[in-house]
């Protein structure tokens, strides 16, 4: 229970707080588009099961490998990608604090 909370907290209400840090003029903007940036999980469909609470989503699942990470941090480098990149980096990072409960 309390890994799921921390999380989902880290998943939805952290990047508010980036978005606010990091990108003041728009947070708002830069919440909902790092919020966004959870469609990355659609890459969970082409997994069976679709969930497993034991899995680590890590380079296990095509748009959480360190490749596509390396894609990730290029995007940083380009003023109109950076929320994009902060958002998808971060969500890694949520996704690899949560395989260290397992």
């Amino acid at each position: 229970m309390l890994q799921t909370l921390i999380h989902y907290t880290l998943h939805l209400l952290v990047p508010g707080g980036i978005a606010f840090v990091f990108f003041r003029k728009e947070w708002k903007k830069a919440w909902l588009i790092m919020l966004a940036t959870m469609l990355v999980d659609v890459d969970h469909l082409l997994a069976t099961p679709i969930f497993d609470a034991n899995r680590c989503s890590i380079n296990f699942h095509p748009l959480h490998t360190y490749w596509a990470m390396v894609v990730y941090v290029m995007l940083l480098f380009f003023k109109k990608t950076r929320i994009i990149a902060v958002g998808l980096l971060f969500h890694l990072l949520t996704d690899y604090i949560d395989c260290q409960w397992s």
